[in-house]
């Protein structure tokens, strides 16, 4: 794993062949930053579920090791399916980071943990509890198909994917 995230913008200087040969993608600026850690990066492991965050609360629970957790919402703007307990639960397990192509809600709350969330939104409604979802599927959000094992550098300038670990 990276010991420092590097910087989006300056990686995809230096990989313009990366990005040519698709192994370098960056997500559309579509995301809204938000927790306590900015810059982040890790290996991905993909949720795709749609106002319900059983799975989610379920990924969170294990042990993250420095890892991202990209989850297609859908889109949705209807609800928030990440608040901050599950904030908190995911810097207490190590995640590194969280993507979601949906809502957060309890902003304050996730800017005080140590992970780093991007999300399309705030919403104050909750989502529904029934456990329905596919874990560790290809997504595409924000423009771009994503898959677990894949790497995701976020900071400031905006997230990029790659299929592989990428060192400066």
């Amino acid at each position: 794993m990276a010991a420092l995230p590097l910087a989006t913008a300056e990686v995809c200087d230096a990989n313009l062949h990366l990005i040519t040969n698709g192994e370098l993608r960056a997500l559309q600026p579509v995301f809204q930053m938000y927790g306590g850690r900015r810059v982040f990066a890790g290996p991905v492991v993909t949720l795709k579920l749609f106002e319900d965050n059983v799975l989610l609360r379920e990924f969170l629970e294990e042990k993250g090791q420095g890892r991202v957790l990209v989850v297609d919402g859908g889109g949705s703007l209807r609800c928030a399916v990440l608040g901050g307990n599950l904030a908190q639960l995911a810097q207490n397990n190590g995640w590194a980071g969280i993507v979601v192509n949906g809502c957060i809600r309890d902003v304050d709350e996730i800017n005080g943990c140590d992970v780093g969330v991007r999300a399309l939104g705030s919403h104050p409604m909750k989502s529904s509890k029934k456990g329905v979802g596919e874990r560790h599927v290809p997504v595409t959000i924000a423009g771009t198909r994503i898959c677990g094992g894949e790497w995701l550098y976020a900071d400031a300038d905006g997230i990029l994917v790659s299929t592989t670990e990428l060192i400066v």
